[in-house]
């Protein structure tokens, strides 16, 4: 998938139209590309999954802007977990 399959995902996810907001919705959805790197796992977005999870992951970068003490989503938690382990046991 591209940056612009990614980005139109995001925008369904936050129900936002219009392209008003596609620049800085962007950059979310790199800012996710990397904090989910620095967590060791190793992104391939020709899969559903993983794009699917930098959505999930900038959607929540995105909410949680206006949260006062914002926590990560449990959901969003046990994917990160489920992508890493499976990563490092298709190592072994």
């Amino acid at each position: 998938m591209t940056d612009a399959d990614i980005l139109a995902m995001l925008k369904s996810n936050l129900q936002i139209m219009g392209s008003t907001w596609d620049a800085y919705l962007g950059q979310l959805a790199e800012a996710a590309k990397g904090y989910i790197r620095t967590q060791g796992i190793v992104l391939d977005l020709s899969q559903i999954r993983d794009c699917n999870l930098v959505v999930m992951y900038a959607s929540y970068l995105y909410r949680k802007r206006a949260d006062d003490a914002p926590s990560m989503p449990r959901m969003l938690r046990y994917e990160l977990n489920n992508r890493l382990m499976e990563q490092k046991s298709a190592e072994v």
